[in-house]
């Protein structure tokens, strides 16, 4: 089969691999119908060495079950699913506590020989505590929404439930990616009053507004701490940093007001970051976030995408088939597309 393949920082190519087969009694064999491009997926075509390539890409799926293994019980063969970044077991402490991307058994995909989401086909390790069923067929219009449970929509509203958004919230959203924009529409569904982006491209401050942004601020640094504090009478009660890098994080403790909690949810793309009594411990700020559990959020999220009440597939702004995924790499490091739809 076909899969995408990054050599070194720039360097991906769509090459031909080892199909997969099952390996274990609980495996899925699923052939890919969508998939896309992370923001997360540009950290390694920015920095990525040539001595650790080729490395599989992709992490965010939806495909037909092909084949499964004999304790696999909770899909067959013919059935439409979505595979969330992180595979797990299900039952493990962590599963059962909602946080999948610490499970005991499980790990993450394109890493330690499993394949990734940027593919023809995917080996799925502990199928029945990873896939979700879904009620639609592959060529569904409401497939671009339904991808996005796989990651960015579970990431954005990750963000929100750690930040403690809820009904009447002040929010302020560092960063005007497909997480940022889709924290905005997240907070909006937990209720929040007021939401901020911080963001300076129209066409994506555009579209936070469509999901629920009251205001856009572009400017950065203090100027744009200025603007945030003026906007929301003195800092924002829920910061959520969606960038990863660290002047979003200064952005985003910048903002915060006393007693307030910023949920950093961009891989942290850094090592040390101000914590201390100038900075968090002072204000009596709480930092929380982390890599969010999808697969715990998609049964919540599910029924608002298939009704229509939210359209998160609408940070998709360019698709590509597989065969094009170095543009849609190219495109979304130059910044000319938000999100790429990979159709294999």
């Amino acid at each position: 089969m076909r899969a995408a393949l990054m050599y070194a920082a720039g360097d991906v190519r769509v090459e031909r691999v080892a199909d997969p087969v099952l390996k274990e009694s609980t495996d899925a064999l699923v052939r890919i119908t969508a998939a896309c491009i992370c923001g997360s997926d540009l950290h390694h075509y920015h920095a990525l060495p040539a001595s650790a390539g080729p490395v599989r890409m992709g992490h965010e799926f939806i495909g037909v079950v092909e084949e499964t293994g004999a304790d696999v019980a909770s899909v067959r063969p013919g059935d439409l699913v979505v595979a969330p970044f992180a595979y797990s077991d299900g039952t493990c402490e962590f599963c059962r506590a909602g946080l999948q991307t610490s499970c005991l058994h499980g790990g993450f995909w394109a890493r330690d020989g499993v394949d990734g989401g940027q593919g023809e086909a995917a080996r799925v390790p502990l199928a029945d505590g990873t896939l979700v069923k879904l009620p639609v067929g592959p060529d569904d219009a409401l497939i671009p929404s339904l991808l996005t449970l796989s990651d960015v929509l579970g990431t954005g509203h990750h963000a929100a439930v750690r930040g403690g958004v809820r009904r009447g919230s002040t929010v302020t959203v560092v960063g005007d990616g497909a997480v940022g924009l889709l924290a905005v529409l997240a907070s909006k569904r937990l209720g929040a009053e007021q939401i901020v982006l911080m963001g300076r491209h129209t066409a994506r401050t555009d579209l936070g507004r469509a999901f629920g942004a009251t205001d856009v601020v572009a400017e950065r640094g203090a100027e744009g701490v200025e603007r945030v504090r003026e906007l929301t009478g003195g800092g924002s009660a829920v910061v959520i940093e969606a960038v990863g890098l660290r002047p979003a994080y200064e952005q985003a403790y910048g903002v915060v007001r006393p007693g307030g909690t910023i949920s950093r949810v961009g891989a942290p793309q850094y090592e040390e970051a101000p914590i201390g009594f100038g900075s968090l411990f002072g204000h009596n700020i709480t930092l929380t976030g982390g890599p969010a559990p999808a697969r715990a959020y998609i049964d919540t999220l599910l029924p608002d995408v298939m009704e229509g009440r939210i359209e998160p597939g609408r940070v998709f702004d360019r698709g590509v088939d597989l065969g094009g995924t170095p543009e849609g790499y190219r495109a979304m490091d130059a910044r000319e597309a938000l999100k790429v739809l990979v159709r294999p």
